[in-house]
């Protein structure tokens, strides 16, 4: 078989389908990569073979906006694609109880309110003397609304990664919208760098050295359960450190 860039060559003169088909199969083994990641925090919930029919549609989305001439790396720019694909589609699922996404509301709300009023991270027994339930209930709500953060950040990240790479396939420059971007990631990183010491580091390991949560937990020598906790209060604290501009990050 001929090398991969005479096929994208190829490819982006003809868009011959049989050609498409062989990009597809070459880059198979990334979509189960970025699957079998999402796959450990989703659990038993979604097929891993449904996760992976997910994602072929993301990669087949990439191949035919892909523009071999741009300087961007095709594995980049297609995990971005893969993985927006996967989490639209889990999305449409609407898998998550609607209980649960009431209780993670009001987690959501109560660690804003007291973020704001104490300046600080809440700790469990303030959160749950607000929440009115016990530690263990708090600490079970957080495992279990680790998901719905999980998404919604996951999806945020993606969503501009998205943007800034398709800006590159992309005659067309919007200057205003890529100014908005850039300060949106601004603030976004700024929230991060101000994080405390251990949900900064769950936060830097799962979106950006793409450990699993099961990996982190190996690496920080906690449960996985926990790093689910932490993991939520991560996201909740950067959604209240974000203010107003939250609606754009996590709607």
């Amino acid at each position: 078989m001929e090398d991969l860039p005479a096929v994208w060559q190829r490819y982006a003169e003809t868009k011959d389908a049989a050609l498409r088909n062989r990009l597809i199969a070459s880059y198979a083994p990334l979509v189960k990569l970025v699957a079998g990641r999402l796959a450990v925090n989703i659990g038993h919930r979604v097929e891993f073979d449904d996760l992976v029919s997910y994602g072929i549609f993301g990669l087949i989305d990439a191949i035919d906006r892909f523009d071999p001439v741009k300087n961007i790396k095709f594995e980049t720019y297609a995990s971005i694609r893969i993985r927006g694909s996967i989490i639209d589609n889990i999305r449409k699922l609407d898998w998550v109880p609607r209980s649960l996404r009431t209780k993670s509301k009001q987690l959501e709300q109560v660690f804003s309110e007291l973020s704001g009023t104490l300046g600080r991270e809440p700790t469990e027994d303030e959160i749950s003397d607000k929440l009115n339930i016990s530690i263990e209930e708090t600490r079970e709500l957080l495992s279990k609304a680790s998901v719905v953060s999980l998404i919604s950040l996951d999806d945020y990240l993606e969503q501009n990664n998205s943007d800034s790479t398709s800006a590159l396939t992309d005659e067309s420059d919007n200057p205003e919208k890529n100014i908005e971007a850039a300060e949106v990631k601004r603030m976004l990183a700024d929230a991060i760098d101000a994080l405390p010491e251990r949900e900064k580091k769950v936060v830097t390991l799962y979106y950006f050295e793409e450990l699993t949560l099961k990996e982190i937990s190996a690496v920080l020598g906690v449960s996985e359960s926990r790093i689910s906790q932490i993991h939520t209060k991560a996201v909740m604290l950067l959604q209240a450190r974000l203010g107003r501009y939250k609606s754009l990050m996590f709607a």
